[in-house]
């Protein structure tokens, strides 16, 4: 049997493959809801948008406003962390369109006695909805409705702003079609915003030759947060294996006192649930845990579901691993990568709860010490069923931990693992490098359908990546680098101290570090500063500062005619923080231009005056012009300027 229902509601948005996957914002963001809703004939029509925490019994409801051509749209602001579910109510409002049909009559000189009593049953509704004073004054005027000697007075009410208003703010919802319920789930402020800076523990002794601890790293902690960032992320930190471990430079056959690679995870010092023993203690973790926090710093783990093959799982549980014909297990590849120190879990078995609630049971022991953060290795070689399902389990008790998806992989299979829940992701901004490609890209990821639930995190380098750009380049290429991923994006991170001290030799021919920190223990001067270090830190203390900078989807890119440079403007949600980018792509020469300001985005006019201040340099300048000059050399490759209009 059909419902009856006067309105259709269509092509709702935001929402992932009809709502098969939830949007996702941080506290204090807004959803903004649109939809085209049109009614049959001409009749006056309502819409508003419900929505609800999932801790809330009853929604609350925002009225949608006209965009034209029958588009409305409606904004909601979310406050808590967790799932909120929206939809849309759309209706015939019949008190309404009573009273736009009255105020035709009228304009056209006609009586309208017969269409005053019409409208006496909208007033009756008002009168069950309405209390004290104003359930009386409806009264009366319902009276004066039915009076011949009140017809002129009667007439000032029907048109009256006043019951115009009441009928808006009480309408009675009379053959209401409602849309499907969506959902979009809310994070903390961190998701969208964090700075993160990657170093082995391992390399963190003083002592060269000497395996770094967790004491070690502890004494660190003030020069990172000096730096600005506040996220420290880990390399894996449990036992190494010893079968087939790797040598330096990922030889397949180590030599004696090589510490081998992170990732090749277990050993009989134990598995996924153990500390590598020269590293420390459950106790020296949990008090570098508590340390970071101190400072404003959150520790990152590595998630990675794979196994040494002398991993304890691989004799205690060998259902969980899939042997070849003749009995050998085949060590992992990504062709033409070779991983002979590591075996993959069988996501296939027939014991795979068992093994899900094994590897749920890991990420939940770190979680009860405190760790809020994980970045997950090669999350595109397990099932999305399985990401999305342990994701949610954690989230269920504890939903301040957030999962960040180190995938660089196909476009499509990055974007399925944001929408099965990672909260970050890696990005292809590592290899991209001129101008149209960087536009292109960020036009990509800010105003298509990925703004609503894929959010990037910008590394210009990584322990695997040693990118092209980068090897032997000189100071100024790795300024552009960062200020590029600091200013476009929210979240970044960089693979230090290799970044800052600038070490970019290169196997020839690869994009992989020579010497790599993955194969062996570095020692770094961890006391050095350099005009990278101050450079950083000067970027990093901006982004704290300024909110325009502490998002990604604000932006919009100014003309330039050159193409060695690029600038963007950005701004805070509610509009009261403005930031306007400038960046050479030039780490050689000096470049010049005209840069266009976007005056429409701006919100101003041409003459109207704007003080821009670089927020670097400290210098201020005043723009009254369209039009305006810039020149920017390798010194300092790029301005942020503040802008006050």
């Amino acid at each position: 049997m059909f419902k009856q229902q006067r309105v259709v509601i269509e092509d709702v948005k935001p929402q992932l493959q009809c709502g098969a996957f939830f949007i996702k914002r941080v506290v204090g963001e807004t959803v903004t809801v649109s939809a085209d809703i049109l009614p049959d004939g001409h009749d006056v029509m309502q819409a508003e948008v419900l929505f609800r925490h999932e801790g809330e019994k009853s929604p609350r409801e925002v009225r949608m406003e006209k965009e034209g051509n029958d588009r409305y749209s409606a904004s909601f602001k979310v406050d808590k962390q967790g799932f909120y579910e929206y939809h849309i109510r759309a209706w015939v409002d019949y008190a309404l369109n009573w009273q736009h049909g009255i105020e035709a009559k009228l304009k056209d000189s006609q009586h309208v006695k017969s269409e005053l009593l019409d409208g006496v049953q909208y007033l009756e509704y008002l009168q069950t909805v309405l209390k004290g004073k104003a359930k009386q004054a409806v009264a009366d005027w319902a009276v004066k409705f039915q009076d011949d000697s009140a017809y002129e007075q009667a007439v000032e009410i029907a048109v009256s702003e006043d019951l115009h208003q009441l009928f808006h703010d009480n309408p009675q919802r009379l053959l209401a079609n409602e849309s499907k319920v969506l959902k979009v789930y809310v994070d903390r402020e961190k998701a969208n915003f964090s700075t993160w800076y990657e170093f082995f523990p391992r390399s963190a002794s003083r002592e060269k030759g000497k395996h770094g601890n967790f004491k070690d790293c502890e004494r660190l902690l003030p020069r990172v947060a000096n730096m600005g960032f506040d996220v420290i992320y880990f390399p894996p930190i449990h036992p190494i294996g010893e079968v087939n471990r790797k040598g330096k430079n990922n030889a397949t056959k180590a030599q004696e006192g090589d510490s081998g690679v992170p990732w090749g995870i277990g050993s009989r010092h134990g598995g996924h649930k153990s500390i590598h023993p020269e590293l420390g203690t459950e106790e020296d973790f949990k008090q570098l845990i508590r340390a970071a926090g101190d400072y404003g710093i959150e520790i990152a783990m590595d998630l990675a579901f794979q196994a040494a093959p002398d991993h304890p799982y691989v004799s205690e549980h060998p259902e969980w691993f899939r042997k070849r014909p003749d009995g050998t297990i085949q060590y992992a590849e990504n062709p033409p990568k070779k991983y002979q120190d590591i075996v993959n879990f069988y996501f296939e078995t027939p014991a795979y709860k068992e093994l899900w609630q094994e590897l749920l049971s890991v990420t939940l022991k770190w979680v009860n010490f405190g760790i809020r953060i994980f970045r997950v290795d090669n999350p595109h070689t397990k099932p999305y069923f399985f990401w999305h399902w342990l994701i949610a389990e954690v989230k269920k008790d504890h939903p301040d931990v957030l999962f960040l998806a180190e995938a660089f992989s196909r476009p499509r299979v990055m974007q399925q693992l944001a929408k099965q829940g990672f909260s970050q992701s890696y990005t292809y901004f590592t290899w991209r490098v001129n101008k149209h490609e960087i536009t292109e890209y960020m036009t990509e990821l800010t105003q298509s359908e990925m703004r609503e639930y894929y959010r990037p995190n910008f590394w210009p380098n990584t322990p695997d990546i040693n990118p092209y750009h980068l090897q032997g380049a000189n100071e100024a290429m790795h300024l552009i680098r960062y200020a590029l991923a600091a200013t476009l994006c929210g979240n970044l991170g960089i693979y230090g101290p290799v970044f800052e001290f600038m070490e970019t030799e290169a196997i020839p021919g690869k994009e992989e570090y020579l010497n790599c920190e993955k194969y062996e223990i570095r020692h770094w001067d961890w006391e050095h500063e350099n005009k990278l270090t101050y450079l950083i830190t000067r970027i990093n203390e901006a982004r704290k500062h300024y909110r325009s900078l502490q998002q990604t989807n604000n932006i919009r890119f100014c003309f330039v005619e050159n193409d060695q440079l690029m600038a963007f403007h950005k701004w805070s949600d509610d509009g009261k923080d403005e930031t306007l980018v400038v960046i050479s792509l030039d780490p050689h020469h000096e470049q010049q231009g005209i840069i266009q300001l976007p005056l429409d985005s701006l919100g101003i006019h041409a003459g109207h005056r704007v003080e821009v201040r670089d927020v670097i340099t400290e210098n201020t300048y005043t723009w009254n012009q369209e039009w305006n000059f810039v020149a920017l050399n390798p010194n300092l490759p790029f301005h942020i300027f503040h802008l006050n209009k």
